[in-house]
C-alpha cells in the first residue's frame, strides 16, 4: 500500500518577536487564531532562529545548514548601500544568494511526490536565484525584496505577484494567494511554504485596527506613560554603548494592529484547511526568523524580558515563538523548553513523515522527534555567527548556546560575555569572571565549530587606527 504522506503548511513571519504573541506573553498585542494554533500542538519557549537577521535564517530553514556553513550571514543587500559595514573592523565578505548546490527541503519533499507552493517573502537572491530553481512548483511573491518597498497597500510593485486593486492589503493577498492553493485538489500532498512579509517595516495596517489599539493604549494609559517617560522608553545608552532608541514595552498601535490583521489571516488559513477537510492530515509549523525589531527603525516592539532585538546576538535578536501541530501525531496543548534552531527543520519533516534523513545536506540540524514523543534530548551546542554591523545598534560577534549557558564573543575587542540564560534571560549579569573554566570550555568549542564551517571573519578597519 503507498505511503500517505500528510500536507505541510510552513508559517514563517518576518520580524516577529518571540514576546509578540498574547500566547507568549503579550499584555497588548491580541492574537486568538495564533494563540489556538499553537494550543492545537506543541509550542517551544527556547527555540532559535539561526541568525539575527532575516536572508540567513531563511536559508538554514531549506538547507538544514547553518549561515556560517553556507557563507550567507547577512541579509542580502543587492544595492551594496549597506555593505560592508565599517567600524573598528570592516564586515566579513557574504555571497548574496542561496547556493544552487544546495539540495532543499522542497526538493527532497518533491522526490517524494509533493507539489510545493512558495508563497510570500524569498529574498534569498535575484531572479535566477527564485524559488523555482530550489525545487518549488509555484511562486507567488517570491523575489529579491525583503520588504515591501512601495508600502502594505496595492500596487505593491512585487514583480512576481501582480497588482490588486487599489488599497488590497498585502497580507489579505498573500493569504488569499494561499488559501486558492489550499483549495486545488492536484491528488498529491502539498508543502506550502507561506512566508509572510509583516509584520517587517513599514509598519501599516489597516486603519479601524489601529483606531482600536489607539484606543486600547489610552485606556491602558501607555499613550500617557510614553509621553511622560519617554527617556525609559527609548533610553539610549545601551552596553555596547550605541545611541539607539530601544523600545522598553508594547505600546504601538500602528505594529499591534498589524499583528492582528496577521493574525486574523492566520485564522482563514487554518479555516479553509478545515473547510477542505485537510486540516487532519496536514503538518503546520509557525514561526519567525528573527527577534523583533526593538532598537531602530522606529523601535515598534519590545522583546523584554530578552535583552535587545533583531541585529543582536542577545537573545531578544534570536529568539522566536515556534509551534507545531499535526492531529493525532503531535501531543495537543503541550509546551516543550527543550532547545532547538532553524537548522532542526529539515531533519525533524523527514522523521515526521517517515522519510530518510540526509545527514550530508542538513548537516547541522538534529531531529527534535523525541521532544514530541515526551523525551529528553542530549545537551548539544547551539552555534551563531554574525561578523557584521547589524543596521540595529549590534557589533561583529559569534556565540554559543550549551545547556543553560551562553557566551558571546564579540570581534572588535575579543571579550567574551557568559550568561546564565535560565537564570538571566535578559542577559544582565555577565558571569564570565566567576566561570573561568567554563568559558575555556565554550569558547574552544566556538572556535572549533567556527574552524569547521569555514566562518569568515571581519577585518581590522584600517581606517579605524
Amino acid at each position: 500500500m503507498e505511503k500517505k504522506f500528510p500536507n505541510i503548511v510552513f508559517i514563517l513571519i518576518d520580524d516577529m518577536g518571540w514576546r509578540d504573541l498574547k500566547a507568549c506573553g503579550s499584555t497588548f498585542y491580541e492574537t486568538p487564531r495564533i494563540d489556538r494554533l499553537m494550543q492545537e500542538g506543541m509550542q517551544f519557549t527556547n527555540a532559535y532562529a539561526t541568525c539575527p537577521v532575516c536572508s540567513p535564517s531563511r536559508g538554514s530553514i531549506l538547507t538544514g545548514r547553518y549561515p556560517a556553513t553556507l557563507g550567507l550571514t547577512d541579509w542580502i543587500d543587492h544595492c551594496g548601500m549597506y555593505h560592508p559595514a565599517k567600524g573598528l573592523l570592516i564586515d566579513a565578505p557574504y555571497i548574496k544568494h542561496l547556493p544552487v548546490g544546495e539540495k532543499t527541503l522542497a526538493q527532497t519533499l518533491k522526490e517524494h511526490g509533493y507539489r510545493s507552493y512558495h508563497v510570500g517573502k524569498w529574498h534569498l537572491g535575484m531572479d535566477e536565484y527564485f524559488p523555482e530553481r530550489f525545487g518549488f512548483d509555484v511562486n507567488i511573491g517570491g523575489c529579491d525584496w525583503g520588504h515591501p518597498h512601495d508600502g502594505y497597500y496595492s500596487p505593491y510593485g512585487i514583480r512576481t505577484l501582480t497588482d490588486g486593486p487599489e488599497g488590497e492589503y498585502l497580507t489579505d493577498r498573500i493569504t488569499d494567494e494561499a488559501i486558492k492553493l489550499i483549495h486545488e485538489e492536484s491528488g498529491a500532498p502539498f508543502f506550502l511554504n507561506l512566508w509572510h512579509y509583516a509584520v517587517h517595516i513599514p509598519i501599516e495596517a489597516p486603519q479601524e485596527d489601529v483606531l482600536y489599539f489607539q484606543e486600547k493604549a489610552r485606556r491602558l494609559g501607555l499613550d500617557t506613560l510614553q509621553a511622560l517617560v519617554e527617556g525609559e522608553h527609548f533610553p539610549t545608552e545601551l552596553k555596547c554603548k550605541d545611541h539607539v532608541r530601544r523600545r522598553m514595552f508594547q505600546s504601538d498601535p500602528v505594529y499591534a494592529a498589524m499583528i492582528l490583521n496577521l493574525d486574523k489571516n492566520i485564522g482563514r488559513v487554518m479555516d479553509a484547511l478545515e473547510e477542505t477537510g485537510k486540516r487532519s492530515d496536514t503538518l503546520v509549523i509557525f514561526t519567525s526568523d528573527n527577534g523583533g525589531l526593538s532598537t531602530s527603525e522606529g523601535s515598534p516592539t519590545c522583546n523584554l524580558p530578552a535583552s535587545e532585538g533583531k541585529g543582536w546576538m542577545y537573545d531578544g535578536g534570536i529568539r522566536v515563538p515556534l509551534s507545531f501541530t499535526w492531529p493525532g501525531h503531535i501531543p495537543c496543548g503541550t509546551h516543550c523548553d527543550g532547545l532547538t534552531v532553524g537548522t532542526d527543520f529539515y531533519p525533524t519533516i523527514l522523521e515526521l513523515l517517515g522519510l530518510p534523513l540526509a545527514p550530508e545536506q542538513h548537516c547541522d540540524g538534529t531531529s527534535i522527534v523525541p521532544l514530541f514523543e515526551g523525551m529528553s534530548m542530549p545537551v548539544r551546542p547551539l552555534f551563531w555567527h554574525y561578523p557584521h554591523y547589524g543596521n540595529q545598534g549590534g557589533r561583529p560577534a559569534s556565540a554559543v548556546r550549551k545547556g543553560r549557558f551562553k557566551l558571546i564573543q564579540f570581534f572588535e575587542d575579543d571579550h567574551v560575555e557568559l550568561y546564565d540564560i535560565e537564570g538571566d534571560i535578559g542577559e544582565d549579569h555577565d558571569i564570565s569572571a566567576a566561570h573561568p573554566d567554563l568559558v575555556k570550555e565554550l569558547l574552544g568549542e566556538l572556535e572549533a565549530w567556527r574552524k569547521r564551517t569555514h566562518a569568515k571573519l571581519p577585518m581590522v578597519n584600517p581606517d579605524s587606527r
